[in-house]
């Protein structure tokens, strides 16, 4: 009596977008059930919220900002101790007064400035102590205008630095060790005789953006509520445009440095050679902090950087926060920047797929180029 082999029903191989998704849900799964992950993002919100709040607060009860008010002004002006008014006769000694810098701004009577029936005098630049006492900003004048108030630039340009700097290294870093570990224990093999490189790939990739992004956007969302709830709604309308362009930025921004980090450890083949490939991303991730907080009030300087793709998410945000940028910059600034995150998925693409399978010693760039 002859019997049939017995054929054995496979499953079937995903599709690749299926194979996408299944190594998206493994980086996120994996980065949510680790305690250093969610100690680290629950501590960088609190120090957040903590900041604006002390940040506002001690704005308002700053003391020792002095105006000179004239008496016509006297009852428009709020009680305060955060401000030490001197009254003066007429605008002309108001005007004294603040050249002189003798106080900090003059409140003047201006029954043409309506509804407020006054006018802030300042020389370069009002002090926010002062504008926050009023519901609404009233028509400041400047004998010698700059572009925003400096201690506000600077904290600005350091928010929109460190969190690029901090979410891009820290994600960028973990793509990378990821990566090597799968090679150091093989487990890459097994998964490429499942699925494409390139869909491995693009699943790393996948995976930490959403939980970048997930961050940007916890972030942006605490620093709307925080500036509401302390008071802060005149910065709020001035942040409002840049933070949302800096979470597009943010967005095509980190695409791009991912698929390089995943290139560059796929290029090495133990965790202690990981520094040796991404030290040059690391020096791109940390020049645009560096950059935005030392030249915030260079404009050739923003301006450049608001157009290299790995500085733009941090400079063009802080030009439009300032200002100095049209309605059209960004959208060209963010088509740059497509197309050269287009440019190193492909070319971080193939870098992987040529690196990935090889061990031993670090495969150099030219080998992986051409595979």
């Amino acid at each position: 009596m002859s019997t049939l082999p017995r054929t054995i029903d496979r499953p079937a191989a995903p599709s690749e977008a299926a194979a996408v998704w299944l190594v998206a849900e493994r980086e996120i799964a994996s980065k949510l059930r680790s305690k250093a992950f969610l100690i680290s993002t629950a501590i960088l919100f609190v120090l957040a919220l903590a900041g604006l709040v002390f940040g506002g607060l001690a704005a308002q009860n700053q003391s020792g900002t002095t105006i000179a008010v004239t008496a016509d002004a006297v009852s428009l002006v709020p009680q305060s101790d955060a401000l030490e008014v001197t009254e003066v006769a007429d605008r002309a000694a108001a005007e004294a007064l603040v050249s002189d810098g003798t106080v900090d701004a003059a409140v003047v009577g201006d029954p043409n400035a309506e509804p407020f029936g006054f006018t802030i005098l300042a020389e370069s630049s009002a002090p926010t102590t002062l504008l926050l006492q009023f519901a609404e900003v009233p028509e400041v004048e400047l004998l010698q205008p700059a572009a925003t108030d400096e201690a506000l630039r600077f904290i600005v340009a350091i928010g929109f630095g460190i969190v690029f700097l901090m979410a891009a290294s820290l994600f960028g870093s973990t793509i990378a060790q990821s990566v090597v570990e799968e090679k150091q224990t093989r487990v890459v093999e097994i998964l490429i005789s499942a699925i494409r490189a390139r869909s491995l790939l693009a699943g790393k990739v996948i995976g930490n953006t959403v939980l970048a992004m997930a961050q940007i956007l916890v972030l942006a969302a605490i620093a709307v509520v925080g500036l509401t709830v302390i008071g802060q709604t005149e910065l709020l309308g001035l942040l409002g445009a840049p933070i949302l362009w800096f979470a597009v930025f943010f967005l095509f921004g980190f695409v791009l440095l991912a698929a390089l980090f995943a290139a560059a450890a796929a290029m090495v083949s133990r965790q202690e050679d990981i520094g040796s490939t991404t030290f040059p991303l690391t020096l791109l991730i940390m020049a645009p902090y560096f950059l935005v907080i030392f030249f915030n009030d260079n404009p050739v300087v923003l301006t450049i950087m608001s157009y290299v793709p790995f500085s733009a998410p941090v400079g063009m945000p802080m030009r439009l926060f300032l200002g100095e940028a049209q309605w059209w910059e960004p959208l060209i600034a963010l088509a740059i920047l497509i197309a050269t995150c287009i440019g190193a998925i492909l070319v971080g693409a193939k870098i992987y797929q040529n690196s990935l399978l090889r061990m031993g010693a670090r495969v150099k760039l030219g080998e992986a180029l051409r595979g």
